[in-house]
């Protein structure tokens, strides 16, 4: 389909709308959206193929730790360490094991899994705190240059 003689089309250009090559940038909504649906996603998986979340959850939440810290926009930095955590934690909630039935059950079986979990968390918040503070601190630079 070509463009009409009276508008050209640009090199780049695509529906009215220029295309720099970046990735899209997430906003803090769109970081914690993505962050549940990822991590609960990747849970189920390993639930259906293992019976319980286990590597496959940790290494799923660590790539999505990563994913969440490269892809926020500037502005929503401090939403990429704090989304993961939640999400691992609905994750858990969600389809980790529990050994009865109850509120006080889930409560108990929850803290019970982030503790034996407790080093997937820490790393996959990590990652993410330390490339958010990375892109923070040269950004900052960018600015102090200008």
């Amino acid at each position: 389909m070509s463009a009409p003689p009276d508008r050209p089309r640009l090199a780049g250009q695509l529906y009215g709308r220029r295309r720099s090559g970046r990735p899209a940038r997430l906003t803090a909504v769109g970081t914690g959206v993505v962050a549940l649906a990822a991590t609960v996603a990747v849970a189920g998986l390993d639930r259906l193929a293992f019976g319980a979340p286990g590597v496959l959850f940790g290494i799923g939440y660590l790539l999505v730790c990563f994913q969440l810290a490269v892809r926020v926009r500037y502005a929503d930095l401090l939403a990429a360490p704090i989304s993961g955590p939640i999400a691992f934690a609905v994750a858990l909630l969600l389809f980790g094991p529990v050994t009865s039935t109850g509120f006080t059950a889930q409560l108990v079986a929850l803290a019970t899994n982030l503790a034996t979990r407790s080093g997937w968390l820490f790393s996959g918040t990590g990652l993410a705190a330390a490339i958010v503070l990375a892109r923070f601190v040269a950004q900052r630079r960018i600015h102090r240059a200008r």
